[in-house]
């Protein structure tokens, strides 16, 4: 196992008089698939969202690369969240006036790329995710498996080093959960991306290389990443 490309450090996080995290400390491997499992309110969005930027911890520290987020601008972390890091929530969030691949395009148009040679590079991730037809349709249109995959492609269309997906699943039935989680993973292994996903559901779980659970706000097991042998 490389060392870790991603790394939280004692974070806590409050909402008011609510406690969120605590005291949380995990690892993740570069190229790695990890799975945040525990019952409903133990913090594992929570988690997610302080490690990719989107909320701060009121205490501890996020590393990417060995990089402090917590010490950087909301700025500086979006930009990242543009480039870096690829997001997917439960309800894929796609903007419903935009087409499929308008909405796929839109991260690189944001980063500076031309719309051409954005929509060239959604097409083939589109085609890829066996929805290449429904490139001119709009997420009204569509199925909900179809809509999460166009998110999973908006996603990933940057090449992220790091996916976050926030229960991916949680809006499909069984089968299209299925399929959305098979082409995250296939998608994840060619391209060497690091994932973390958070889930409720055993099956989605079972995707994943290795598990970390979560209770009352706190790590139970398997925030360790190993590395050359030895646990860390």
């Amino acid at each position: 196992m490389n060392a870790p490309i991603l790394e939280a450090k004692n974070i806590e996080k409050s909402y008011g008089q609510t406690t969120a995290l605590q005291d949380v400390s995990l690892a993740i491997g570069r190229g790695e698939i990890v799975a945040v499992t525990g019952p409903s309110g133990c913090g594992k969005s929570t988690l997610l969202h302080c490690l990719a930027g989107i909320l701060w911890p009121d205490r501890g520290s996020v590393h990417f690369q060995q990089r402090n987020l917590t010490a950087e601008s909301e700025a500086a972390r979006s930009r990242l969240r543009r480039t870096v890091f690829g997001v997917l929530f439960q309800f894929g969030q796609v903007v419903p006036e935009l087409t499929a691949i308008e909405n796929v395009t839109l991260p690189l148009q944001l980063g500076g790329a031309r719309y051409r040679d954005a929509a060239v590079r959604a097409q083939r991730l589109l085609d890829r995710l066996d929805i290449g037809n429904l490139g001119g349709k709009r997420p009204g249109e569509m199925s909900g498996g179809q809509q999460q995959r166009v998110a999973l492609a908006r996603a990933l269309v940057t090449e992220p080093e790091v996916l976050f997906a926030d229960e991916p699943t949680g809006a499909l039935d069984t089968l299209a959960g299925e399929q959305v989680m098979i082409e995250l993973v296939r998608l994840a292994r060619d391209h060497g991306t690091t994932v973390l996903v958070v889930t409720h559901n055993a099956q989605v779980a079972a995707y994943a290389d290795r598990e970390i659970t979560m209770r009352d706000g706190r790590v139970e097991t398997g925030g360790r990443v190993t590395i050359s042998g030895e646990a860390r």
